[in-house]
């Protein structure tokens, strides 16, 4: 079962001959609980198609569906809610609050719906996220890759079907940047997350089941990875 469809997606910046095709008639699908990896060089407009699996941009035309979901066929009130159940966001930059603690940092995308947050699932996070001792820390008490284990346990809280990570390593050390992705892939498989994950790092990538290749707004599907 595909949990993400992508269809002819087109993106133009610009018009005339000062035009940019960022991205030309992109196609995919990623299975339910599939972990992808995109791969590319700067500017080939591979962040471009994550802010398009994320609403967080809109296309020039093309469709995606989310679990069956048209995002872009959605009014504005009621794709921000359905993004922020549904989709799950991990930035290089951890974009944590920092007058947060750990646990607050965690739950407040839920209490940003006006939801109570689910405890015991809660707990379970913070311990495979191995945050348990940490869970009352500030962001500036923390090292680089605990960081990232918050935004990780951020991501994941609500449950949401995808999972959109965008360079989750770029800023850690290669221990930490194992760490990270073997977090990742556990999500995959326990909690049967689908993530599709922008990467520099041929070795990264080469750790997701598979990996597309976008150059010059085209993709490329590489083909399944084989441990």
């Amino acid at each position: 079962m595909n949990l993400l469809e992508v269809k002819s997606i087109c993106k133009t910046y610009g018009c005339g001959e000062a035009a940019v095709h960022a991205l030309k008639d992109v196609s995919f699908t990623v299975a339910k609980g599939e972990f992808v990896a995109v791969v590319g060089e700067s500017g080939s407009g591979k962040s471009t198609l994550l802010n398009m699996l994320g609403a967080l941009d809109t296309p020039t035309s093309g469709k995606v569906f989310v679990d069956g979901n048209d995002i872009f066929k959605m009014k504005e009130s009621q794709l921000t809610i359905f993004r922020r159940r549904n989709i799950g966001f991990i930035f290089q930059a951890f974009n944590l609050i920092p007058e947060l603690t750990v646990e607050q940092n965690i739950i407040f995308p839920v209490l940003l719906d006006y939801q109570k947050p689910d405890r015991k699932y809660l707990r379970e996070l913070l311990a495979v996220l191995g945050l348990n001792e940490r869970r009352n820390h500030l962001p500036s008490q923390l090292s680089g890759g605990q960081q990232q284990r918050v935004a990780i346990g951020r991501a994941l809280l609500t449950r949401p079907s995808l999972i959109l990570a965008d360079e989750p390593t770029g800023n850690l050390d290669s221990q930490n940047s194992s760490e990270v992705i073997a977090l990742l892939k556990e999500a995959a498989r326990k909690y049967e997350q689908t993530i599709v994950m922008i990467t520099h790092s041929p070795s990264i990538a080469q750790t997701a089941d598979r990996v597309l290749k976008v150059s010059d707004g085209t993709l490329t599907d590489l083909g399944w990875c084989r441990e």
